[in-house]
């Protein structure tokens, strides 16, 4: 699949990714996975949802287009651990994630439900590895023993 083909791919994400899990915010729409980090802020999500933000200073960049599709594949474990994923690829708008996290170049960055960084990371992961790191928060633990 060329580059062009993956841009158009990664611009239906969010419709394709649309479940019908709703967040407290959003008691009227349905839960859109991914967002753009121009619509969100990390505010919106303190202790709603978990947040994976993946940072590239274009969306050509080849890891980023590797870690939306290693999210693509398993959008399901995501959402089992509470997460909406935030996507910043415009170095440019200066949004206000970015500004938060202080991203250059390519960054994946997870967030607990409190807002606090739990991994950084300068290449892309694979969802075994961000479901683990996850899963090893406690309120994470504290929801696996309640369920």
């Amino acid at each position: 699949m060329n580059v062009f083909s993956r841009l158009a791919a990664l611009a239906l994400i969010p419709a394709l990714l649309a479940s019908p899990v709703l967040s407290a915010t959003e008691a009227e729409e349905p839960f859109t996975l991914i967002r753009d980090a121009s619509d969100t802020s990390l505010e919106e999500w303190a202790w709603i949802k978990r947040v994976v933000v993946v940072f590239a200073d274009s969306p050509n960049d080849p890891r980023f287009a590797e870690q939306m599709r290693l999210i693509e594949d398993r959008p399901e474990a995501l959402l089992e651990r509470d997460v909406v994923v935030i996507t910043d690829t415009d170095p440019k708008a200066r949004s206000e994630v970015r500004k938060a996290l202080r991203a250059r170049g390519f960054m994946l960055v997870v967030l607990a439900k409190d807002g606090s960084v739990v991994i950084r990371k300068p290449a892309p992961w694979d969802m075994r590895e961000i479901s683990r790191s996850i899963d090893k928060l406690p309120l994470r633990q504290q929801e696996i023993r309640e369920r």
